[in-house]
């Protein structure tokens, strides 16, 4: 193919320096000769026969194949921008997916910390109430023991006092029996003479 392309270049430069002399000898540049004109035809017939046999095709195909890697690079480039576009929203929505959900966690880490310290609270007041109710059982429980054992106290004083007034020692399964008797009656505003 290069062969012939440099054949037709040579061909046609020989044309061109022979039609050139001819055309010194005979007048100007401007002036038409019939026979350098059907010569120069002739060369780019076969100039133009030999470029579009060995030339044309191969340029063509290279453009084409260019233009086709551009078209396909454009494409590629397309989907690359809308592969882009597409994760770069993903991305987003995962981020807002994120913020809410720790927008949610803090909620709920705070109404869980409401909640625990209301029960605390509930818990500590349950334990001061508990705590109350034990002290006054407890108060209760040694005045009640107190009372029994300023009973027991008075009525063995009262046998004794009795015994010494009376002098006389009565049975003191009875005497305690008659002197509580009293006593709780004294307790309760009930005196019996």
């Amino acid at each position: 193919m290069r062969m012939t392309l440099l054949r037709a270049l040579v061909l046609l430069s020989a044309a061109a320096s022979t039609a050139g002399a001819q055309e010194e000898a005979k007048g100007g540049i401007l002036t038409p000769h019939g026979g350098l004109m059907i010569w120069t035809l002739i060369i780019f017939a076969l100039l133009y026969f030999v470029l579009r046999r060995y030339a044309f095709p191969a340029i063509t195909a290279a453009v084409e194949a260019r233009e086709k890697a551009l078209e396909e690079a454009i494409e590629g480039a397309r989907r690359d921008r809308a592969e882009a576009a597409a994760l770069l929203e993903e991305h987003r929505k995962q981020i807002e997916a994120a913020r809410t959900e720790a927008q949610r966690l803090i909620a709920d880490g705070r109404a869980t910390g409401e909640k625990i310290r209301v029960d605390m609270i509930e818990q500590t007041r349950q334990q001061q109430q508990e705590l109350i109710d034990r002290a006054r059982r407890d108060i209760e429980g040694e005045r009640d023991r107190a009372i029994a054992e300023l009973r027991r106290e008075a009525v063995e004083l009262a046998i004794a006092g009795a015994g010494k007034v009376i002098e006389k020692n009565l049975d003191d399964q009875s005497n305690r029996r008659l002197v509580e008797g009293f006593l709780a009656s004294i307790g309760s505003g009930k005196v019996k003479s």
